[in-house]
C-alpha cells in the first residue's frame, strides 16, 4: 500500500516587490526557510527598490479571483498570509474568492511601504475592516496601520486596548499590534483576544535590533506566523516563534549591504528542511 505524502502548504495573496526584500518575494522565502511550501496569487506589481517604490500596477480583480480559487481547487491549502491588495475591487476579489472555504487567514493590512509610499487606497481601509476582518484569524497592523485602520490614538496600553477591541467587533479572531515603529531597548508586540466579553493580551518582547536592513519586516513576520502554523503550532505559540524569527532575521541581515535605503533581513540565517507528512 502506497503512504500518500504531501508539505505543509500556505498561500500568499500580496503583490510583488522587484528588489525582492517584500511582498510575494519575502513570503516566499520565508516559507521555504521554515520548511512549508509557498503557492501564490499576485495581487499587483511594483517597480522598486530599496530607496522606495517607484510605480505599482494593480492587476485585474478577476486574475487575482482566478489566481486564489486556482491554487484552493487543487492544492487545498488551510492557511494563507494576505498582503498587499491595492485597491476596493481587489480587496472584494479576494473577499469572494476565500468567503466559501474553511481557512486560517493572517491579514497583513499593508498600507504604506517602509520608504513611506502609499500601497493601499483609502477607500479600500474600510472595505478591508468590512470584508476581510470578518474571515480572518488574525490580523497584524503595526502602529500607523492600526490608527489609520481605527481614527485612534496608541499612546498608551489602554488605549491599544480600546483599538484592538475596535478591530475585534469586526468579527477578526485576535489582533496582533506591532510595536517596531516604537522607540526603546526593547520591540513589544500585543497579542489581543477576546472570550466571553473579556479582554486578553499577550505582550511578546524581543531587544531591539539596531540595523538600516528593516524592508520586508512586517510581510516576513505575517508570512513567518502562517508558516508555524502551518506546522502545527497554534497560534499564540506561532506569534511568538515568528517573533522570533524575525528578530533573528534582522539580527542576521544587519551588517549585509543590499542596495543604498532600506535593505532587507536575512530570511536565509537557519533554514529548515521541508516538511513531509503523510495524509490520509
Amino acid at each position: 500500500m502506497n503512504v500518500k505524502k504531501s508539505y505543509p502548504i500556505v498561500l500568499s495573496i500580496a503583490g510583488s516587490d522587484s528588489s525582492g526584500g517584500a511582498g510575494i518575494q519575502a513570503d516566499l522565502k520565508t516559507f521555504s526557510a521554515l520548511g512549508v511550501y509557498g503557492a501564490t496569487a499576485i495581487t499587483a506589481i511594483t517597480a522598486q527598490n530599496t530607496q522606495g517604490v517607484y510605480a505599482q500596477f494593480a492587476l485585474a480583480p478577476q486574475m487575482v479571483y482566478d489566481q486564489i480559487v486556482a491554487v484552493l481547487d487543487d492544492l487545498h491549502p488551510k492557511y494563507v498570509k494576505i498582503g498587499m491588495l491595492s485597491n476596493v475591487e481587489i480587496v472584494v476579489a479576494v473577499a469572494e474568492a476565500l468567503r466559501n472555504h474553511s481557512l486560517s487567514i493572517i491579514l497583513d493590512p499593508v498600507m504604506v511601504s517602509t520608504s513611506g509610499h502609499r500601497l493601499l487606497s483609502v477607500e479600500a481601509q474600510e472595505m478591508v475592516k468590512q470584508k476581510l476582518l470578518p474571515i480572518s484569524l488574525l490580523v497584524t497592523p503595526n502602529i500607523p496601520e492600526m490608527t489609520a485602520l481605527t481614527g485612534m490614538s496608541l499612546a498608551t496600553n489602554q488605549e491599544k486596548e480600546a483599538a484592538a477591541s475596535y478591530l475585534l467587533d469586526y468579527g477578526v479572531g485576535a489582533v496582533l499590534i506591532k510595536g517596531g515603529h516604537e522607540i526603546g531597548a526593547t520591540k513589544n508586540d500585543v497579542l489581543f483576544t477576546r472570550y466571553n466579553a473579556c479582554m486578553q493580551s499577550t505582550v511578546i518582547s524581543s531587544d531591539t535590533v539596531q540595523s538600516n536592513n528593516t524592508h520586508g519586516t512586517g510581510c516576513t513576520l505575517s508570512a513567518a506566523i502562517a508558516a508555524y502554523m502551518a506546522r502545527g503550532y497554534a497560534l499564540e505559540t506561532a506569534v511568538v516563534e515568528a517573533k522570533k524569527y524575525i528578530t533573528e532575521a534582522i539580527r542576521s541581515g544587519a551588517a549585509v549591504q543590499i542596495g543604498h535605503g532600506f535593505g532587507p533581513v536575512n530570511h536565509g540565517f537557519n533554514p529548515q528542511k521541508m516538511i513531509i507528512y503523510e495524509t490520509n
